[in-house]
């Protein structure tokens, strides 16, 4: 894909990421780029090249010297290395510190091993998904908790207030929001290989979900091995004054394969392994079963409950919900959030939520939301763009296959 249909990529992918932020932050009021934050990172970004945009009330970089595709075809061939500080980690502790979070998220938190994670979603009264996170058990008495950028401030006054009514009928729980750390993640093929170069503990042994305190690069991280590509690799918790050093030695060890890759083949990476973009793919009116997320309530919880939306949920886990998440391949130009989805009558049956041209298929991709009856995968159906009618079909997801290191 050359010329007007890569540019054309880079664009869906700044609107699709600009969407999301716009709905994710409730007031705008920066005047200029001085007004951003900046990671600890930033003019590294820029000594390197990078295309730096608006994002979450951060400068982050939507892409280096490279294209688009180019640096999404390299994170499944070599590898990636992401700047994601802008993201919000927080670890929650104390000996009550899990009863507490299992009253805000669908996980079976105390069913977790010491030293493993899992995604999970806060949920609202009516069930509706307040943001979707991965979150760590670190010992019985602490979580490890991140959060997306364009929530932090809603994730942040969601968990205090429920905190403070927690704490004052005398549960022990206090938090700190690791706002003196910076957050890399390591994505591809080499990401394990070239790591192991920086640290003495044996990676080998450290499974897709794991999560470990240890020493890299002369840095005391946290290191867990997930990510948002589909490809294995992990996400780094470094102090800040050490961030742009461990940047520096893994593109070194790398001798130049593993590459600094910004927001926009993030979002292709994430879209072709069928994973949400909050703001897009999940919203507060989005449970996590029409989302397609059942798997992530814990068996436990489905029988306790026990959660805010509880009964909303559970209800949709025994009956089915009236509406689902569905992979899209289509025809005609890439599928744009909004675009409406219709069934082969011309019916509207739901709509479009991200959508783009696979770097990596060569083709259309696309998630959406439509009606049950609808979702089922060889299901033909529209997709209007612009006002004309192209054929697509359900399909299932991910798109690519995932590569995450499992025993």
């Amino acid at each position: 894909m050359r010329g007007g249909n890569l540019w054309q990529l880079g664009q869906s992918i700044t609107r699709r990421l600009a969407q999301a932020e716009k709905k994710n932050v409730t007031r705008r009021c920066f005047a200029s780029e001085a007004d951003l934050k900046k990671t600890a990172l930033y003019d590294f970004h820029v000594a390197h090249g990078g295309k730096m945009v608006p994002f979450a009330g951060w400068s982050m970089p939507i892409q280096y010297k490279d294209s688009i595709m180019d640096s999404t075809l390299n994170c499944r061939e070599n590898g990636s290395l992401f700047d994601v500080a802008h993201m919000c980690g927080l670890s929650l502790k104390g000996k009550d510190c899990i009863p507490f979070l299992e009253k805000l998220v669908i996980a079976d938190v105390a069913g977790l091993a010491p030293g493993t994670g899992c995604l999970t979603v806060f949920t609202n009264e009516k069930g509706g998904a307040i943001d979707d996170s991965v979150i760590t058990k670190v010992t019985n008495e602490h979580i490890y908790v991140v959060v997306n950028a364009g929530c932090r401030d809603k994730d942040l006054a969601h968990i205090e207030e429920h905190m403070k009514a927690f704490t004052s009928k005398g549960g022990d729980v206090s938090w700190h929001i690791h706002d003196e750390r910076s957050l890399l993640a390591l994505q591809g093929p080499l990401a394990a290989p070239v790591l192991q170069h920086l640290t003495k503990e044996d990676l080998s042994k450290m499974y897709f979900s794991d999560f470990h305190v240890l020493d890299i690069n002369g840095a005391t991280c946290y290191l867990t091995r997930t990510g948002y590509t589909g490809e294995d690799g992990f996400e780094i918790s470094v102090p800040s004054e050490n961030a742009v050093d461990l940047a520096k030695a893994i593109l070194e060890k790398s001798e130049g394969k593993i590459r600094l890759t910004g927001l926009g083949a993030r979002d292709s990476l994430r879209l072709e392994a069928g994973l949400c973009l909050y703001g897009n793919d999940m919203e507060q009116h989005i449970t996590p079963i029409e989302a397609g997320l059942t798997w992530a309530v814990g068996k436990r919880r489905r029988a306790e409950g026990g959660f805010l939306g509880a009964d909303v949920i559970l209800k949709q886990i025994e009956s089915g919900p009236s509406i689902r998440r569905v992979g899209i391949f289509s025809s005609g130009p890439p599928a744009r959030g909004h675009s409406e989805i219709q069934n082969d009558k011309g019916e509207n049956i739901g709509e479009v939520t991200s959508g783009g041209f696979s770097p990596c298929l060569k083709k259309n991709i696309a998630m959406g939301y439509v009606k049950s009856g609808n979702h089922k995968a060889g299901t033909k159906l529209k997709i209007v763009i612009r006002g004309k009618a192209y054929d697509g079909a359900v399909t299932k997801m991910p798109f690519v296959a995932t590569k995450y290191y499992k025993p």
